[in-house]
């Protein structure tokens, strides 16, 4: 059995098809078939549910797939460590970031560890939720930064991963302001006249935290979508220039609100307290990343965002 084949499994997993997970995998369709196949010739079960329109993973295949990922995680983690120990102990910590604390609190938080970095290289890749989580899942990043919410699911379970609170934020419903200085639009808005949404994506970790929080829902408010994007950002060009509002985190959007660009559409009954989080393998890492977390965890402390 053959590492490639666990990576074969995982991406039928994720596709739930064979055609688009063989070309993934840069194979024929016959080929990617018969490595599944061997796969379950040398597990001696039956892996895949092939009756189902969109294929799904048995019993058995769901455990060979957990497995699978701890092994690749493992492996990979792994390479890094023996890696590095023979650099001499210098090497690169690899973090992955969602788009919004890459650009706000990322620099910042950083800079607190000037000059206990030793050689260490920082790589930043800053990423939708989605692809954050793959980075981690397929350990090709060491550390995660994003935003959480206790009520919103994410890829990352405990069995495997383990996080520390670095602060705090909250989503803020932010409107663009009328001539007269009041919001343009107000919360909850009227069934008939729905006020424009600029909303978050299945892609964002910040779309699934506000539908978990359910702030829409059980506030009663009446809106329409007029704009999607995984990118806070987008969407606070977006509310600046008029479109419509938005759930904004507010260490971004906080210098659109002091220069008067955008105001409160709600007062605070309508808005989302969330944390930041810093995650990582539960398996160790390499020697510069264990070095790093524990200094992390040793100056992690709650940060709360200034309020409007």
């Amino acid at each position: 059995m053959e590492t490639a084949w666990l990576e074969d499994l995982l991406k039928l997993a994720e596709e739930g098809n064979f055609s688009r997970a063989a070309r993934a995998r840069n194979l024929s369709q016959p080929a990617f078939s018969r490595r599944i196949k061997g796969l379950e010739d040398w597990t001696d079960a039956t892996l895949v549910d092939r009756d189902t329109h969109r294929i799904a993973m048995t019993p058995a295949g769901d455990a060979l797939v957990a497995a699978a990922q701890d092994v690749l995680r493992r492996l990979a983690a792994g390479r890094a460590a023996a890696r590095e120990i023979d650099a001499g102990q210098a090497g690169t910590i690899r973090f992955a970031s969602t788009h919004a604390l890459s650009m706000t609190f990322f620099p910042g938080w950083l800079r607190r560890f000037e000059g206990q970095r030793g050689d260490n290289t920082i790589s930043l890749v800053a990423d939708n939720m989605v692809g954050c989580e793959r980075l981690m899942l397929d350990g090709r990043a060491d550390l995660l930064l994003c935003h959480h919410h206790p009520s919103a699911n994410h890829r990352l379970d405990a069995a495997g991963f383990i996080s520390i609170d670095l602060g705090t934020d909250v989503l803020v419903p932010l409107s663009p302001v009328a001539d007269d200085g009041r919001p343009l639009h107000v919360l909850p808005g009227v069934a008939s006249d729905p006020l424009p949404l600029l909303e978050f994506d299945e892609q964002s970790g910040m779309g699934r935290i506000l539908a978990a929080s359910n702030r829409i829902i059980d506030g009663g408010a009446a809106l329409k979508p007029v704009f999607r994007s995984h990118l806070a950002s987008m969407l606070l060009s977006w509310a600046r220039d008029g479109l419509g509002m938005a759930w904004l985190p507010l260490t971004l959007a906080k210098d659109a609100i002091d220069s008067g660009h955008l105001v409160r559409a709600g007062d605070e009954s309508w808005d989302v307290p969330i944390q930041i989080r810093l995650f990582r393998l539960r398996a160790r890492r390499s020697p510069s990343v264990e070095a790093f977390w524990t200094r992390a965890s040793q100056q992690a402390a709650p940060d709360a965002a200034d309020s409007v």
